[in-house]
């Protein structure tokens, strides 16, 4: 491809915050439920990227369509894919598309279609790269382009932004808790290409995504306790951080057979699950290392000396995330509760 920008190009990254900041100098967007993607078009070639770079154009033909349908023939966009149902969306019709089969493909693309809500323009219609150009010009730009598919709001839609904090307290009114948070970025930087500086998040709930690195088995054998989950830490060392084990006697029947493929002589390179102790009223302990393959984004409410205080929720398999990319970065937010007996 001709394209000023290189399919492997990592997108701009997110800092989790407690707080949606305020103040001149933000842009604000809401955050989608769905897989972040960079697409990419020269004349009749259009390829989609995960975050992490795995091609995606295959799972979703009607938007790789709607894309190459488009008056401008060289373009790359920033962008989230989501899937609705209703007023609202899906995340596991979203996960359903990610299927080997292309008949299965073709079928979920017609029943269950796909839109990519586009937030951002990194090369225009001329070839142009704009990633050097500040995010005011880039919007402004991507607002011009976005009259090229005015036309099919179907697949392509650009997503709503706005500079005034208020703009915000709307969203939440108008959609509640069916926001999945704010994004805030810095309207007077570049392109932050794979890194977390210039955009911050603020989600509706607190949540990570943790890669499982090992698994705890019930006390009959035949199922799993319990999930262990790792982040990475700045020495890109696998530190385990607390475990997830809220799932019903099906799920955990299902998740034994998911599991055993993976299994390993180890896993957690940094801090690791601890063995016997004195609460643990002579429990068996043991647990089983896992290749750190999968990534299950989970919730939870505290952080205790970089764990988890206590067992996290399960809210979703994430298939799009690279296990690298799961770092403590996610859980590293200040306790801000001493705040309470300040005057």
């Amino acid at each position: 491809m001709s394209l000023p920008i290189p399919l492997d190009y990592a997108p701009m990254e997110a800092r989790s915050v407690d707080a949606i900041p305020s103040g001149e100098g933000w842009l604000y967007e809401p955050k989608w439920d769905g897989f972040r993607c960079l697409a990419f078009r020269d004349a009749d070639d259009v390829h989609l990227r995960s975050k992490a770079g795995q091609p995606l154009e295959r799972y979703f033909p009607e938007i790789a369509g709607a894309l190459r349908s488009l008056s401008a023939e060289r373009f790359v966009l920033d962008g989230e894919l989501v899937v609705a149902s209703g007023d609202a969306l899906s995340f596991d019709d979203l996960l359903q598309r990610i299927h080997p089969a292309a008949s299965r493909v073709d079928r979920l693309a017609r029943e269950t279609p796909a839109t990519y809500l586009i937030f951002d323009l990194l090369a225009d219609d001329r070839g142009r790269d704009l990633t050097t150009e500040p995010l005011e010009r880039r919007r402004a730009a991507l607002e011009t382009f976005a009259k090229k598919f005015a036309n099919d709001t179907k697949h392509l839609r650009l997503s709503p932004a706005a500079t005034e904090r208020a703009a915000v307290d709307a969203w939440y009114g108008q959609v509640g808790g069916a926001l999945d948070g704010v994004i805030a970025k810095r309207l007077h930087v570049p392109y932050d290409s794979g890194k977390r500086d210039a955009m911050v998040k603020v989600k509706a709930i607190r949540s990570a995504d943790c890669v499982v690195a090992g698994f705890r088995s019930s006390a009959d054998g035949e199922s799993v306790g319990s999930l262990l989950l790792g982040l990475y830490d700045d020495a890109g060392l696998l530190d385990y951080v607390g475990f997830c084990s809220a799932f019903s006697a099906a799920e955990r029947k299902t998740l034994l057979a998911k599991l055993e493929p993976l299994r390993a002589p180890a896993s957690f390179t940094g801090r690791t699950p601890g063995g016997p102790s004195r609460w643990n009223r002579g429990r068996d302990t043991s647990w089983k290392p896992l290749k750190p393959r999968l990534v299950l984004e989970v919730a939870f409410d505290q952080v205790t000396g970089g764990r988890f205080r206590h067992g996290t929720r399960p809210l979703r398999w994430r298939p799009d995330k690279n296990p690298k990319h799961c770092t403590v970065e996610q859980i590293a937010q200040s306790d801000r509760t001493l705040r309470l007996f300040s005057e």
